[in-house]
């Protein structure tokens, strides 16, 4: 692709900087002074854990790739892998600035103004000095193990992304030695920080960083000897788990051997207090194996995300957003049960508007209904205590045959799959752990009934996790249906997940990593085509992240051929819009705001009679070729119009909507002189909190 000036190195974003602009406007929610104060702060720390887990998964991939193959080809945006990384680093430690500029220039002053203080050492009073020791020596001193540096106790292996001191201290200990130096990490048993009782906070309410307590009763730790300062520091690792899967007889036993070695990856970035002396910094350095470009000077409290504890201490709603109340669908009259429903018509749940529990009440339904025979379900994320387990449980219990696909490599995830694998396998039910070398990624449910001496498939299929508070959280839709094609479809996509046969023939689904990419390539195409005979032809994708670069060059052809194409991608997007006769067709939005955008949505204008489908996929690499997934399609025609409206909402944000420019940077879009303010998402909350949800 080298003509009408571009090449494909500037026909694609990098995936670890477009990952970066998303984790950049998700930082600049924080700037918002529309959003309740401690919504500001949530943002916070919502991009540290981003920025956490992009160095241990997308920095730590690329450092391990350049360690075992210095000479790897660019990829298709023309970086090297070493390329990449310097531009990283330039780009996360801008951020990081930004990030601190916020906090220390706004939001601490305004939490000040608002007579919520966070006590510096500096500004400690005698009375509450005294309160403070007593809870160091009571509550925080006998869980310290300092390491003090010498040959016998050579720097310790640092524990992933745990909160550290480097000491430095003067004089000789019980034993006559004298390294100088020692190392405290602040034990991950305790809270982040405290608030100090009424009687020593003056007005309003005051909190203290449990690692202040410990930096100014340092030298309670290290008896005998002068302290001379101590200084924050903190690790990132690599923490992808590799499994050499055709080796691992045993997956589950494989899983939870390699969670042991996540704490303990490599070295990927290292943060530290900016009054940390050069000479201790480079001492970091040496004994960590860190580079220059991969130290972080700190201007305030290392981690951020430790002041979310005070999303807990703090219940004043005045500083949240208002909560809302989400709807439970209202069965069609004469419908005393989910399968009586169902069998008039699809029921779609459109969450968090829509509460999740009408999927839980529909388990629990079929645990205890005696003409059910079978359930299946794939469980990728579930959370702990889920009701969902609950019910599966019940229904094995009930003498149903119960069997669940569970991804034991939902990353993050694993060691809390790995449990509840062991907590089904006890209650009879069988456990299957996917298919070697795919994440089982899709989101399914199937009931098995029996009905005049027939069996009769319920199914639901989803684009989000079956976790009731990420439903709270993510905007994801979900079907209920009992429509044959669909149901079967579904049966064989778990019949070939048991019995490892080879794929069947789907009447309606797309299933990955089997047609779901060619089913795609193909409506793009035949879009391409309809607009060059004059037919009408539009794409609306709605997804987390693009970067698949065959899929990628078909909505450019499709562009180039007149098709206007609408890009709602949350992330990742490797895709340049607006470039001169390749993209002008193309614009590409991302909605950052209150719930996070969840949905995967796929449109086709298809000569005006529309198909639509819903997904539990991404158009990335892994998701089309290397998990296993679903796309469903919206068969119902008021359903149908339902989402395609949302989505049309969506195109109109102008209060939320970021728009990516041919620079890869993205334009923050704000309603200009008498324009009306649209606001999807709180639009969709006031529409749901009118009325509630019925079946269709």
């Amino acid at each position: 692709m080298a003509q009408q000036g571009y090449t494909v190195s500037n026909a694609f974003f990098n995936r670890e900087l477009s990952l970066l602009e998303f984790h950049k406007r998700v930082l600049y929610q924080a700037y918002d002074h529309s959003l309740p104060l401690l919504e500001r702060l949530r943002f916070i720390c919502i991009f540290s854990t981003n920025l956490d887990e992009f160095f241990e998964v997308r920095v730590g991939g690329l450092v391990e790739m350049l360690e075992l193959n210095a000479s790897s080809p660019a990829g298709p945006d023309g970086l090297s892998q070493e390329q990449t990384l310097t531009e990283v680093s330039e780009r996360a430690h801008a951020l990081v600035d930004e990030q601190y500029r916020i906090v220390n220039d706004q939001l601490f002053p305004l939490l000040r103004d608002n007579h919520i203080r966070i006590l510096r050492r500096d500004e400690w009073n005698e009375a509450q000095i005294d309160y403070l020791h007593d809870y160091f020596e009571t509550d925080i001193l006998p869980l310290l193990s300092p390491i003090g540096l010498d040959p016998a106790h050579p720097f310790p292996r640092i524990l992933n992304k745990s909160l550290n001191f480097i000491v430095k201290l003067d004089g000789k200990d019980a034993f006559g030695r004298s390294s100088g130096r020692a190392i405290v990490q602040v034990p991950r048993s305790l809270n982040h920080m405290i608030e100090l009782p009424a009687e020593f906070s003056g007005e309003g309410r005051t909190f203290v960083f449990v690692s202040s307590i410990i930096h100014y009763f340092m030298s309670e730790i290290f008896i005998g000897m002068t302290v001379i300062d101590s200084y924050q520091f903190r690790l990132t690792r690599n923490s992808d788990i590799f499994l050499d899967e055709e080796e691992s007889e045993d997956l589950l036993r494989a899983v939870q051997g390699e969670l042991v070695y996540r704490q303990y990856g490599d070295e990927v970035r290292l943060e530290v207090a900016d009054t940390c002396p050069k000479e201790l910094e480079d001492f970091l350095m040496q004994r960590c194996e860190i580079k220059p470009r991969d130290v972080y000077r700190i201007n305030g409290p290392v981690n951020l995300n430790r002041l979310s504890d005070l999303f807990d201490l703090i219940k004043d709603s005045a500083y949240y957003f208002i909560p809302f109340v989400q709807n439970m669908p209202k069965l069609p009259k004469r419908a005393n049960s989910y399968f009586s429903a169902l069998k008039k018509q699809d029921i779609l749940l459109h969450h968090p508007f829509d509460s999740f529990h009408a999927v839980v009440d529909f388990l629990r339904e079929a645990a205890t209904d005696p003409n059910v025979l079978a359930i299946k379900q794939t469980l990728y994320r579930t959370g702990s205590n889920s009701p969902v387990v609950d019910a599966l449980v019940a229904a094995a219990k009930a003498g149903k045959e119960v069997t669940a696909i569970v991804e034991l490599r939902a990353r993050f995830d694993e060691e809390q799959n790995v449990a509840l694998a062991e907590r089904l396998q006890r209650y009879g039910i069988h456990v299957i752990y996917g298919v070697v070398g795919f994440k089982t990624h899709a989101k399914m449910l199937l009931v098995a009934r029996r009905e005049e001496n027939k069996l009769r498939y319920y199914v639901h299929l989803g684009t989000g996790n079956y976790h009731p508070k990420t439903t709270m959280l993510y905007t994801d839709y979900g079907l209920m249906t009992s429509d044959r094609e669909i149901g079967e479809d579904v049966y064989r996509v778990f019949l070939q997940l048991s019995s490892l046969g080879k794929a069947s023939k789907m009447d309606c689904l797309l299933y990955a990593p089997f047609t779901l990419h060619k089913g795609m390539v193909r409506r793009i195409r035949t879009e391409k085509e309809n607009a060059e005979k004059g037919k009408p032809a539009r794409i609306i994708a709605k997804m987390n992240s693009l970067y698949e670069e065959e899929l990628t060059n078909e909505l450019y052809a499709a562009a180039r051929a007149g098709v206007k194409v609408d890009l709602i991608v949350r992330g990742i997007c490797q895709l340049r819009p607006g470039v001169e006769g390749l993209s002008d067709n193309i614009q590409v939005r991302s909605i950052v705001g209150r719930l996070l955008e969840h949905s995967r949505v796929f449109y086709f204008e298809n000569d005006g009679n529309p198909e639509l489908y819903c997904s539990s996929a991404d158009w990335m690499i892994r998701n089309m070729f290397h998990r296993v997934e679903t796309c469903f399609p919206i068969k119902h025609k008021k359903i149908r119009d339902r989402i395609i409206d949302d989505l049309e909402l969506y195109l109109q944000d102008n209060t939320h909507a970021w728009i990516l420019q041919s620079d890869g940077s993205y334009q923050h879009l704000q309603p200009k002189g008498g324009e009306e303010a649209v606001d999807a998402q709180a639009i969709l909350l006031d529409r749901w909190a009118a009325r509630q949800l019925t079946s269709v």
